[in-house]
């Protein structure tokens, strides 16, 4: 597997990859089927804007075929931008998932936004997969979510250039919200 940056040649591929990657039935716990393309819209909005960070965006490669995709995005806390960074969303085609993709595509967004001197990452996800690479309740930390999702759910894992932390209100880049 070959982890790179995202090229402007990969955004159809990135586009129908998020969009197989979220497609779903309904849920056993009673969320309704998806098709997958409000993260295949939030990726091209992001980008759109000029808020896909593209220092911190990578394709996971299998023989050539981009199988992974993770977005690193601009956010603000408090008003101040560059502080910290909004991982996500993260797609992986259905038939490589459970390979390890994703937890490269997060290693390598993580080594480069603490390369970048980034303080910290911020997501809204799972709280079973995310906390082995370190991520955490953000609100431990001051960093409060723009919406109640519950602090299981927006996680942030702390980079070399945390020092004495962070505090405020998080926000993510405008495409966040409006994507519905």
């Amino acid at each position: 597997m070959l982890v790179r940056r995202e090229t402007t040649a990969d955004h159809d591929v990135v586009h129908a990859l998020h969009r197989d990657a979220f497609a779903h039935g309904p849920t056993e716990d009673g969320r309704p089927a998806s098709d997958g393309s409000l993260e295949a819209r939030l990726v091209d909005e992001l980008r759109a804007d000029g808020d896909l960070l593209n220092a911190m965006t990578f394709v996971a490669e299998r023989d050539g075929v981009v199988v992974g995709h993770v977005a690193m995005s601009a956010a603000t806390v408090d008003g101040r931008a560059g502080e910290l960074v909004a991982l996500g969303p993260l797609g992986v085609l259905p038939e490589h998932q459970g390979a390890g993709v994703g937890s490269a595509l997060v290693h390598a967004a993580l080594g480069a936004a603490d390369a970048l001197d980034v303080r910290g990452v911020v997501l809204l996800g799972h709280p079973e997969y995310y906390p082995r690479f370190g991520f955490g309740p953000a609100v431990e930390h001051g960093i409060t979510p723009p919406h109640d999702w519950g602090p299981r759910f927006f996680l942030l894992r702390r980079l070399t250039a945390w020092g004495d932390g962070v505090h405020g209100a998080f926000r993510y880049a405008d495409p966040f919200e409006r994507v519905d």
